[in-house]
């Protein structure tokens, strides 16, 4: 059995994205191999209950590093960029663990497995004489602006100025390169990042998105996609990023059909009255539902009702509330691009291409038409969804990543 150390900094499993990520990436990994994990100590008590309750148990070993809770607090406020200081003397101490345990076990790869930000390759990569592995490495891609047209020039600004210090980071921030020319083997989250590391950095690469699906395995009452209307579900932040308008001006032009589009989540004060006055400006009051931020559960119910999940997102990795809709057999209707470009296909749902606002409106509209009209292609796509999570499951993709590792298992 293969002896693998992973720096995993977020690990939780009672959490979804990225502490969840980082929790099922290391528990599916020790079913098949011996794994040591080194991990901040916020969650010590989740974990150490939880793992009592795996079979694998016994192939999981973790080491704590924890930090102040005033650091905790910095990485919790994102966009706190005091925490980056910290968080590379974590990185740097974590180091230090790693080579106290390579003294005692024989190790046979290190793994940086998260954050999956490729700003923080951390420091497993000075290790020698072990093939060092590095991902699911995410954050390569640069915000498309054609989007933000219409937004404020501060915010536009912002965006234009993260989108040049991104292009120079991800070419020459010197730890990076470091840690992609030393790295065994890249793994990464989104084509767009394995495009970057193979043009500019002349790597191959493997990819494997970050975030595994659950399966579907309640006997519940499949979708009923032949009832008069349609029923559109929208989940997220009201950030730009997100592109809640693409969907509030795809409603004002299905104005002529029963389509009803339920928004799931909130933002700042400032941008819930923006798009609630681009909803009553627009006329679609009568066609939208606000939800605000519900529980996950409620979530779930909800898109076990809905007919599609329409997700307008251009800036990800790969999001969660995509794979949400998988497990609950849900069509689901995108922009192909970043990870959600790479988890639908047409046996599952609908893409469109990133090009600009008017078009995608224009496309989104379009195809809603084309899945009002014909059903049996949501019936389809829902039934696929059974596949699709079976592809996408956590296990698939432990076995995949295992495969990635630079050396064959005994």
């Amino acid at each position: 059995m293969l002896n693998i150390l992973i720096n995993a900094y977020a690990v939780n499993p009672y959490w979804g994205s990225e502490q969840g990520m980082g929790w099922n990436w290391v528990i599916n990994i020790a079913r098949y191999c011996n794994v040591y994990v080194i991990t901040e100590g916020e969650f010590k008590d989740n974990i150490e209950e939880a793992v009592m309750l795996l079979p694998q148990k016994d192939n999981l070993h973790f080491y704590y590093n924890p930090l102040p809770d005033k650091v905790r607090q910095m990485c919790w406020n994102q966009g706190d960029w005091r925490f980056y200081w910290y968080y590379r003397k974590w990185q740097q101490k974590t180091l230090q663990i790693a080579k106290g345990i390579i003294a005692d076990n024989r190790i046979d790869v290190v793994h940086q497995l998260n954050m999956i930000g490729f700003r923080e390759p951390g420091y497993l990569w000075k290790i020698e004489g072990i093939p060092f592995v590095w991902g699911p490495i995410g954050g390569m891609e640069l915000m498309p602006l054609s989007f933000l047209k219409g937004t404020s020039m501060s915010q536009y600004t912002k965006a234009w100025v993260k989108n040049v210090i991104n292009d120079w980071q991800r070419k020459h921030h010197p730890r990076v390169l470091q840690a992609i020319h030393r790295a065994s083997a890249l793994i990464a989250a989104t084509k767009g990042c394995a495009d970057v590391i193979r043009e500019y950095h002349h790597r191959d690469v493997v990819l494997i998105n970050e975030t595994g699906c659950g399966q579907n395995d309640a006997l519940e009452k499949a979708h009923d996609f032949h009832k008069p209307g349609l029923e559109l579900i929208w989940v997220g932040k009201f950030d730009s990023r997100k592109q809640l308008g693409l969907a509030i001006a795809t409603m004002e032009q299905l104005k002529d059909i029963s389509v009803k589009l339920h928004i799931v989540g909130d933002g700042t004060e400032a941008e819930s009255e923006h798009y609630r006055n681009m909803a009553s400006q627009s006329g679609v009051d009568s066609q939208i539902v606000w939800h605000g931020l519900l529980p996950n559960q409620e979530v779930q119910k909800m898109m076990k009702r809905s007919d599609l999940l329409l997700f307008t997102s251009i800036m990800e990795g790969t999001p969660h509330v995509v794979l949400e809709a998988v497990k609950n057999n849900l069509p689901i209707l995108c922009i192909k691009t970043c990870g959600q470009g790479e988890v639908v296909d047409s046996s599952i749902g609908c893409t469109i291409p990133l090009t600009n606002p008017q078009e995608s409106v224009s496309d989104f509209a379009s195809q809603i038409r084309m899945l009002y009209r014909h059903r049996e292609r949501l019936q389809k796509m829902s039934k696929a969804c059974n596949d699709k999570q079976i592809e996408l499951s956590w296990d698939s993709k432990a076995l995949k990543m295992i495969q990635a590792y630079p050396i064959t298992p005994p």
